[in-house]
């Protein structure tokens, strides 16, 4: 899959994550749902540490990544919480347009 082709409809690389992972993963059933629910903590930690490395907050390590460190981290969170809608859901692409939706209309007001 090219980078185009992921970008034009990134729910079938969410698909095709969420079918490979299915298939390799050691723990099934709840308890698999529950791990993949916990990954997102991993990840939001991980944009953590890159910020802190990218602004110098540890003094004893000082700079350790770039902003585009950063994006990349953020990038990874949402690509597990779709992974994760998706593990919940089969419709993960419907149930979050309409999540979306209603968070813009509440945000940005109707017909958004």
């Amino acid at each position: 899959m090219t980078t185009d082709e992921a970008a034009a409809d990134p729910w079938t690389t969410v698909d095709a994550l969420w079918a490979w992972l299915e298939s390799e993963q050691p723990v099934s059933g709840r308890e698999g749902l529950l791990l993949r629910m916990l990954k997102l903590s991993e990840e939001v930690g991980e944009v953590a540490q890159a910020v802190i490395g990218a602004t110098g907050q540890n003094p004893r390590k000082g700079v350790t990544h770039t902003w585009d460190d950063v994006q990349s981290e953020l990038c990874d969170v949402v690509i597990t919480a779709l992974v994760a809608l998706r593990t919940m859901t089969p419709d993960a692409r419907e149930v979050f347009a309409r999540h979306l939706t209603r968070v813009a209309e509440r945000s940005l007001g109707p017909g958004v």
